[in-house]
């Protein structure tokens, strides 16, 4: 099925010994699609993992870290974590925070404390919890020197995409685009009326609503859908939406990369991350 709401699947707590985050998935072929939530003045621990993450707040602000470079981020920046870059995202105390998180899956959902050796398999979420339940932290003995955590180099890993989600629509088509290694991640805003389509998609697509409405199509599948509510294409399908009359549309959206496309192709998806 291609239409869905984070609201219709089952929450998660993948690390509860890193992070506090805690929200629903959607598997697709390249990419994890979630949507976070953490409660004010909790967050994530300074940790990394081998696949690269995107991360776009919907609500709340984040007091984020990736590297050396700390900041506070708010609704309409886009945040992008690099493969083993070091980081850690907590909500401030202000309020709550929801923010839409993507992982490729070269990798699981599962990362490793900044101070310790990455497992040569990931643990899954089941085994994750249960050791933790023992009394036994996961993952290899602490052993810092060999933590492959990147600290220096990472570049600015921040690009605001409008000053607040809450702004007047654009009275244009437009995009912002940003590819990292395995993923882009795309802000886009469309006037009444425009479509978008292909006869068939390049690569894996997700969407997330943000304001307004869509008349969508991905293969025969038809759904009038609006904020909220998200859209997933696979590789190789057919889609198209249309902007509702009278209302301007807002979303964010994804795509696999070519190299993420060939590295699954060639070695699997990582799976098995619920245990």
């Amino acid at each position: 099925m291609p239409f869905y709401r984070f609201e219709d699947f089952k929450s998660y707590r993948f690390n509860p010994h890193l992070s506090t985050a805690e929200g629903p998935v959607i598997e697709g072929e390249f990419m994890y699609f979630r949507m976070v939530t953490k409660r004010a003045g909790t967050g994530a621990e300074p940790h990394y993992h081998p696949n690269q993450q995107l991360a776009f707040p919907l609500r709340g602000k984040v007091d984020c870290i990736i590297g050396k470079d700390r900041r506070i981020v708010q609704p309409g920046t886009f945040v992008h974590l690099p493969p083993y870059a070091r980081h850690g995202f907590k909500a401030t105390e202000d309020g709550d925070l929801k923010y839409l998180y993507v992982k490729d899956r070269t990798w699981t959902l599962i990362g490793a404390a900044a101070d310790e050796a990455l497992p040569d398999k990931a643990l899954s979420a089941t085994e994750v919890q249960e050791a933790v339940k023992a009394g036994n932290y996961p993952g290899k003995k602490k052993e810092p020197e060999k933590s492959k955590a990147i600290i220096e180099g990472l570049g600015n890993c921040y690009y605001p995409m409008i000053e607040s989600l809450e702004d007047p629509p654009a009275s244009g088509h437009c995009e912002h685009w940003v590819e990292g290694t395995h993923i882009a991640f795309g802000f886009v805003e469309s006037p009444p009326e425009h479509c978008e389509a292909a006869q068939r998609a390049e690569h894996e697509i997700f969407v997330y609503v943000i304001r307004g409405g869509l008349e969508a199509q991905v293969g025969k599948e038809k759904r009038r859908i609006g904020a909220g509510d998200v859209i997933h294409v696979p590789q190789g399908a057919a889609y198209r939406w249309t902007v509702r009359k009278g209302e301007a549309a807002r979303y964010a959206a994804v795509r696999s990369l070519p190299r993420l496309e060939a590295a699954i192709r060639k070695n699997g998806a990582a799976d098995n991350w619920r245990g």
